[in-house]
């Protein structure tokens, strides 16, 4: 046996036993329990309040939504130059009114001028909203309205942007005014945002995870040092596909179930998906169809 032989051999022998070391002495820690996710059954999240049905972030598609049974909204906020907690998801005005704008450079009653329902087309090709009165939505007046809705809610605004490094604290303060915070998740794409919030929230509220806490734990997964991995979010609310991974594997979301967190899927619209979702071991489903999602869900638990 040659030199390099044997120390490849060597090589192999000691990354081996710190597998073993590590996978002997790791102690995996699950997330504790949040009460915002403790439903013992497949769940629907209305997405931006069900856009396909109403005009998205629309009290009316909140409305719809409810009436239909979802179990909550998956929503977007973002902060007016007033510093009001807006429910909406572009950072301008244009898709979605008759406006046009940043929404951090308005005042909400300069928002609340107008049209949430101009540009919205119903699945018959109408424009069924325009001229019947929506109007943007805050944040405080969804939890008024809805008060046993669990809400999910996405911090839109950057943490580079002024508006952006204020939003954590100030929604860290709506949660705790209303005394809600056993019914919302918090969540980002940024990281940064997640973490300051919970600088101020210190765990009492379930927060997601960010794009870069997803890469951690499917890299993990990938891995021989899974075991390793410890969850700093309470549930991860994924597309099916990421680039070229897929991250709908049922490896993936046991691998996640076994440290207690839970996996939702977004945004899904057919019901043909959204039952191979729930079969694969998915907990929740984010749709802009809660009327088609509702019923396919509920085929699956009459089974």
């Amino acid at each position: 046996m040659g030199k390099k032989t044997k120390l490849g051999i060597a090589a192999v022998a000691v990354s081996a036993a710190a597998w073993a070391g590590s996978k002997a002495f790791s102690n995996p820690q699950s997330r504790p329990d949040k009460q915002v996710l403790s439903f013992g059954f497949p769940i629907v999240l209305a997405h931006r309040g069900g856009s396909a049905i109403a005009p998205e972030h629309s009290m009316a598609a909140f409305s719809k939504s409810a009436e239909l049974g979802v179990q909550g909204f998956e929503i977007d906020i973002r902060l007016t130059n007033d510093e009001e907690i807006l429910v909406f998801h572009d950072e301008y005005i244009d898709r979605t009114t008759d406006g046009a704008g940043r929404v951090a450079d308005m005042s909400l009653p300069k928002l609340r001028t107008f049209d949430l329902g101009y540009h919205y087309v119903d699945i018959n090709g109408e424009h069924s909203f325009r001229g019947r009165g929506e109007k943007v939505v805050l944040l405080k007046e969804l939890f008024e309205a809805f008060p046993d809705m669990y809400i999910n809610i996405d911090i839109k605004d950057s943490p580079e942007t002024y508006e952006g490094s204020l939003i954590p604290s100030k929604l860290w303060r709506l949660i705790e005014a209303q005394g809600v915070e056993d019914r919302v998740v918090v969540t980002s794409f940024y990281d940064e945002q997640i973490d300051r919030f919970n600088l101020y929230a210190q765990n009492r509220v379930a927060i997601g995870a960010g794009e870069n806490e997803v890469k951690k734990a499917f890299a993990a997964f990938n891995s021989q040092l899974g075991h390793l991995y410890k969850p700093r979010a309470d549930v991860f609310q994924l597309p099916v596909r990421q680039s070229v991974f897929r991250l709908d594997s049922p490896r993936f979301i046991s691998f996640l179930g076994n440290l207690n967190v839970p996996v939702h899927y977004w945004t899904i619209n057919e019901p043909e998906q959204m039952q191979a979702l729930i079969a694969a071991g998915a907990k929740g489903i984010v749709t802009d169809r809660p009327d088609l999602a509702v019923t396919a869900i509920s085929k699956i638990e009459d089974k």
